[in-house]
């Protein structure tokens, strides 16, 4: 308020205008590789795109390629929002903001500008700002400075079948020693079945009993009695002859016994007497 208010003299001064202004959209056409992604991801749908395949010869050993072929890309910027979103989904860096404005038009419909008005505003992008002084150089930059990696001797490997032995070696020129616990053999023969050492703790030991689904643990039973019984005690063991297994002589004798008597059938009735 306290000072004069200057005017500049447009078109004769040229306003100044930040490097990030969004003036208008330019396009580098060989970076295009007609993926539909900036038309599609417009919110106005603004942006027409036209192409074609062509098929590329096949090289030696190969076959034949088809690729795409820009044929047409306008955009509409009577309809243009100026979103930028286009320009962020780009996978191959094909648009760019410029500060260039000056494309008035007195009728609407020239305001729909094809790919060689595109192109030649790609003269007025400016270069992208420097990194910070501290900041990590360009991941291309670190990979292109990177030396190259010494080539080492590869190790020789015998493949099956092949003559003679192969010994591997290391990089620093040493022969590698043979692992312990194994025998050289002929390259081509495979070691039998016989030969092969035993993995600790293969066998019985590591098999698991598999118990069908819905089997109820057994219940443990009685122990039998590893001492026989003692004389005169009773035994359920079975029949015997001796008087002693059955507790005494006096009790009478059990039918189908051998101690059934000569007058008694196996019935059990007396023999009449002849």
């Amino acid at each position: 308020m306290l000072s004069r208010s200057v005017t500049q003299q447009y078109p004769e001064v040229r306003p100044d205008l930040p490097a990030r202004s969004r003036g208008v959209i330019a396009l580098v056409e060989e970076n295009c590789t007609v993926c539909m992604l900036c038309a599609r991801e417009c919110p106005d749908w603004c942006i027409y795109i036209d192409s074609h395949k062509e098929t590329l010869p096949a090289p030696e050993g190969g076959r034949p390629r088809a690729r795409n072929v820009l044929d047409r890309f306008a955009i509409d910027f009577s309809l243009c929002m100026y979103c930028g979103i286009c320009i962020e989904v780009c996978p191959f860096d094909a648009l760019f903001w410029s500060p260039e404005f000056e494309y008035a038009e007195g009728d609407i419909r020239n305001l729909v500008h094809e790919k060689d008005r595109l192109a030649a505003w790609v003269q007025t992008v400016p270069p992208p700002p420097a990194h910070e002084p501290n900041a990590d150089p360009p991941k291309e930059l670190a990979a292109a400075s990177r030396p190259a990696r010494p080539d080492a001797p590869r190790a020789a490997r015998a493949r099956p079948g092949a003559a003679g032995e192969a010994e591997t070696v290391r990089p620093g020129g040493e022969e590698r020693p043979a692992r312990p616990g194994r025998e050289e053999r002929p390259a081509g023969e495979r070691p039998g079945r016989d030969e092969r050492p035993a993995r600790p703790g293969a066998g019985h030991a590591s098999v698991r009993a598999i118990k069908p689904p819905g089997a109820l643990p057994k219940k443990p039973g009685p122990s039998p009695d590893p001492d026989p019984p003692a004389t005169g005690t009773p035994s359920t063991g079975g029949p015997s002859s001796d008087t002693s297994s059955t507790g005494g002589g006096d009790l009478p004798p059990v039918k189908g016994t051998p101690e059934q008597t000569a007058g008694t059938d196996p019935g059990g009735e007396p023999e009449e007497e002849s």
